[in-house]
């Protein structure tokens, strides 16, 4: 007999993330850091477990072996169940065929087994590359009250922005009547958070159709969405209030991790209440020596600061070193920015060093643009990396030829 779950989350987390450019060329996006000690990743697997959702399936495609790896049994989330608990879902063969995910509904498509196997009443369909604290349990109250086929997570976003986003235009209930995908001229600012909750039946039905059709891109916002709404299927628009990020391009993941900065931070990770867990290493307390100076900055566990850190975010194992000047800056673990260095407006992938008296990026004010490091890299001394500069093992090259040819 099949045990029963109300409830089975399915998170979309395959994706290459192509704007963060360096950041993803290792890793999947939702296996990038951020904030100090997470993963991008971590946002929607606490949630999860927060909202009372104790099984959840990990949908994996590019880059997939940091995020398997990181994800383990999902111990950290209190996703390691006898019983439901976290499942990584990578693509597989089968007997007849070998396929790649070609879109996020086929995607689901092709794990209907994994959900057969919990018979839930309702799935949550996530994406992992979101910054936010949400309450999946409510949303899911929310489509049993409105007898919905399938609940959209809304947020309001300004006009101006409208473009960017899938519109969902409703009625004064919230009902959906129509969506528009990135339109040039939004009739709301209704935004969708790509966050959808479908009663099994419907979602069944309406996948099973999709991938009968050879013309469709096999996605939820393309396809799927616009074909229930064209049956008169009830779908309904499930308002957010709170914090919400899409992390994808370097400016908007720069913001996020500025955004916890302050003595009022736009998005608060101290509230006991809803805590987002993460996997962790074992680091010794983070150090500051005599002389450090740190302003408004997240420093976590294995730092060691002996000069200045100013509105920046510090992973694991990051060392500052006297003189030093790290300003408006990200900086993943285990990275060393050695004496009279200094780093402006930059995020700065693991691993790497920047060697004595070198400068990596250039003031905000200056308009120049987020300077991005690559993994890995070592910066020679006195080298001046400017802003908006894309560096990896080619850029520092060119460098080094330029000074030569000087």
């Amino acid at each position: 007999m099949i045990k029963k779950k109300e409830c089975v989350a399915m998170l979309l987390a395959g994706g290459q993330g192509s704007r963060l450019y360096l950041l993803t060329q290792r890793v999947a996006k939702p296996a990038v850091s951020f904030g100090s000690k997470y993963r991008i990743i971590d946002f929607t697997l606490s949630n999860c477990i927060n909202s009372g959702i104790d099984t959840v399936g990990v949908l994996t495609q590019y880059q997939p072996l940091a995020l398997n790896e990181y994800i383990g049994n999902g111990q950290p989330w209190d996703l390691d169940r006898t019983f439901g608990g976290v499942m990584v879902l990578p693509p597989y063969q089968g007997q007849k065929r070998a396929d790649w995910y070609k879109g996020t509904a086929n995607a689901i498509y092709q794990n209907l087994h994994f959900l057969d196997k919990y018979d839930p009443d309702y799935v949550v369909v996530l994406s992992g590359d979101h910054i936010y604290k949400m309450d999946y349990s409510a949303m899911v109250d929310y489509h049993k009250r409105m007898g919905a086929a399938c609940t959209i997570a809304v947020i309001d976003v300004p006009l101006s922005e409208a473009s960017r986003f899938g519109i969902m235009n409703t009625d004064e209930n919230m009902q959906v009547y129509e969506f528009e995908e990135k339109p040039k001229n939004p009739k709301s600012t209704l935004a969708s958070m790509g966050v959808y909750v479908f009663s099994k039946a419907e979602l069944y039905k309406y996948l099973i159709a999709d991938e009968a059709d050879e013309n469709s891109d096999k996605d939820f916002g393309k396809n799927v969405i616009p074909a229930m709404l064209g049956a008169g299927e009830k779908l309904f628009a499930y308002p957010f209030k709170g914090y919400w990020k899409d992390v994808g391009t370097i400016n908007s993941l720069w913001e996020a991790n500025m955004d916890l900065l302050g003595d009022r931070p736009a998005l608060n990770l101290n509230n006991g209440n809803w805590r987002i867990f993460a996997r962790h290493s074992s680091n010794p307390p983070h150090f500051l020596g005599y002389g450090a100076q740190v302003e408004n900055s997240l420093i976590t566990g294995g730092c060691e600061i002996y000069g200045t850190v100013i509105n920046s975010v510090l992973s694991s194992g990051v060392k500052v070193a006297k003189g030093a000047v790290v300003k408006d800056s990200v900086i993943m673990k285990d990275c060393v920015i050695s004496e009279n260095a200094r780093v402006e407006y930059s995020i700065m992938d693991s691993d790497t060093v920047v060697g004595v008296n070198a400068i990596v990026g250039e003031p905000k004010e200056d308009g120049k643009g987020i300077a991005l490091v690559g993994f890995g890299l070592n910066i020679k001394a006195g080298t001046k990396v400017p802003g908006g500069a894309m560096v990896d093992e080619a850029f520092l090259a060119s460098l080094e030829e330029g000074k030569e040819e000087a």
